[in-house]
């Protein structure tokens, strides 16, 4: 890498603020991948993850995703071994919501007690007196919603919980969850070659709260001969174009592409210094069937 492109930071991606209080860069670090495969156990290198972690805070990342199901328990874990004490500014956000019976096993369970008890975990693993941000990782469809959006809005007044946000919801859903309580964000899956919640995406930009998608380099889309072409054009990578579009696409999107590589992290980084024309925007949306040119900001 370029002494250039070195000298990028997540700083330079702007801001996006996660309710009143709380500000942070654009360019987040999903810690999802971090463990081992299958998002089981711990990773085969774990010196590596513990690299990487502190290369993304050194690289102005200050909004770090986790959540209790990813190991489970491995990666919150090694964010406190590899940061604590946290830096000022640091935003650890996490979830709950998921129970993991094996490697790529996930089993519904937002229940208030499962949800008292995740929050109880997390807390520890963390080694944080209140979570910055917990968000509700899915709901569940043997539990009312509402009451696990209450749950959390209790352990808000109990001070473990600072803001509440929401993940793999529904419109519906995000407007249930904000007359219980203030929802700061949501995070759905969502990429350039993904766009299944696009109206979400106006709705958190109408109601100023942070997106935040995951999956952010798409499924297999960063191979597609059109943004392989963009890509050639910047002399970049094509996950570096997905991840600058996501940038421009809206002022509140918080992209949080995760890696277990450094080299891959200073990729994603530097992916703030690209800005898409108007016209590669549109090429881009027309294999989408979407017109979204005319919105992208950033």
């Amino acid at each position: 890498m370029s002494s250039e492109v070195q000298s990028i930071t997540a700083a330079e991606a702007g801001t996006v603020s996660l309710g009143d209080k709380v500000t942070v860069n654009r360019l987040g670090f999903g810690a999802m991948r971090i463990t081992g495969p299958g998002i089981w156990g711990p990773p085969k290198d774990r010196d590596g993850a513990i690299r990487v972690l502190r290369r993304a805070v050194e690289l102005g990342v200050n909004f770090i995703d986790t959540a209790d199901s990813y190991g489970p328990a491995v990666s919150e874990e090694l964010i406190a071994e590899a940061l604590f004490p946290y830096p000022k500014g640091l935003v650890i956000a996490t979830k709950g919501g998921w129970n993991r019976p094996g490697p790529n096993q996930w089993t519904h369970d937002s229940s208030p007690r499962h949800l008292r008890e995740a929050i109880e975990g997390s807390l520890k693993r963390l080694r944080l007196d209140r979570i910055e941000v917990y968000q509700l990782h899915t709901p569940d469809p043997a539990i009312d919603f509402d009451a696990s959006v209450e749950t959390l809005a209790e352990l808000q007044l109990q001070g473990k919980i600072h803001l509440i946000g929401l993940s793999n919801v529904t419109q519906e859903h995000i407007e249930r969850a904000r007359k219980i309580a203030p929802i700061v964000s949501v995070q759905n899956r969502y990429s350039v070659f993904d766009r299944e919640w696009e109206h979400v995406v106006d709705y958190c930009e109408k109601n100023r709260m942070a997106f935040i998608p995951w999956f952010p380099l798409g499924s297999g889309g960063v191979g597609h001969d059109i943004l392989s072409g963009i890509a050639q054009a910047h002399r970049a990578k094509p996950v570096q174009i997905a991840v600058a579009w996501l940038l421009q696409r809206s002022p509140i999107m918080l992209p949080i592409p995760g890696t277990s590589s450094v080299a891959h992290l200073e990729e994603n980084i530097a992916a703030r210094a690209l800005r898409l024309s108007n016209q590669e925007i549109r090429d881009l949306d027309e294999v989408n069937g979407k017109t979204t040119a005319g919105r992208l900001r950033g």
